[in-house]
């Protein structure tokens, strides 16, 4: 009985539907604790998807790479995602441009401070200058930030790990450091949002209130473009 039930995993393992349907069940039973906690952002979904899968892939031996042959599925969505994060800043399009100016100015220092930050950091612990380039874009969403680390010298797959993390910190941490400093708009919380956990910030954003979906989206789109163009050419100063 135990062989036949060995084989039975041997063979649903390089399956995969398995991997895609466990992925969707990671999420949703990750949803359900964050509903049961009353919305904790301890409970955050993605936080409690992506520990259980780690976990499940560690004690059943699979590499990444079967387990992204079903997820890639997934990974596929992320691109119409991102395209229907247009339509909540459609509908919000009178709020946006009345705060052009600011919206500006707040990506600017925004974009600035999250990529010295990090760098800023690691430079000040003794780090690496590859760990402190990988650091630099962790704020922008992976596969611009993949693309910067590697064009300045950083390391894409451990900025793609950095990004993960910066994103499922700032959707945990984020609205409650905001509420401490009293930031009550909704607009200022969702740029804040976007430009600082990008596409896993803009999730909880949206939860937050329609116009911080819309601000968070818009600001996660530009950062990601800013910081593509900005970055490289401040690096090169310093080089």
């Amino acid at each position: 009985m135990t062989a036949s039930v060995g084989q039975l995993w041997v063979y649903l393992q390089t399956t995969p539907l398995l991997w895609l349907t466990v992925t969707l069940i990671a999420y949703q039973i990750g949803n359900g604790l964050f509903r049961l906690s009353n919305n904790n952002p301890l409970c955050n979904p993605v936080l409690i998807a992506v520990a259980g899968l780690v976990v499940l892939l560690r004690i059943s031996g699979t590499d990444y790479k079967t387990y992204f042959s079903g997820a890639q599925f997934v990974h596929f969505l992320l691109g119409p995602a991102t395209v229907a994060l247009a339509v909540p800043l459609y509908a919000q399009i009178r709020v946006v441009r009345r705060s052009l100016f600011l919206l500006a100015v707040s990506l600017v220092s925004g974009s600035a401070l999250a990529a010295a930050s990090g760098a800023g950091l690691a430079a000040l612990f003794g780090g690496t200058t590859p760990l402190i380039l990988s650091l630099a874009p962790k704020s922008v969403t992976s596969p611009i930030a993949m693309g910067i680390a590697d064009q300045i010298g950083g390391l894409p797959s451990l900025t793609a790990v950095l990004v993960i993390v910066t994103g499922i910190t700032g959707a945990t941490f984020g609205p409650w450091i905001l509420d401490r400093l009293k930031v009550s708009d909704p607009a200022a919380r969702g740029v804040a949002m976007g430009v600082a956990s990008h596409g896993i910030g803009t999730a909880r954003a949206m939860q937050m209130s329609p116009v911080s979906g819309a601000f968070a989206g818009l600001a996660m789109g530009l950062n990601g473009v800013l910081t593509a163009i900005l970055l490289p050419f401040v690096v090169s100063l310093f080089r």
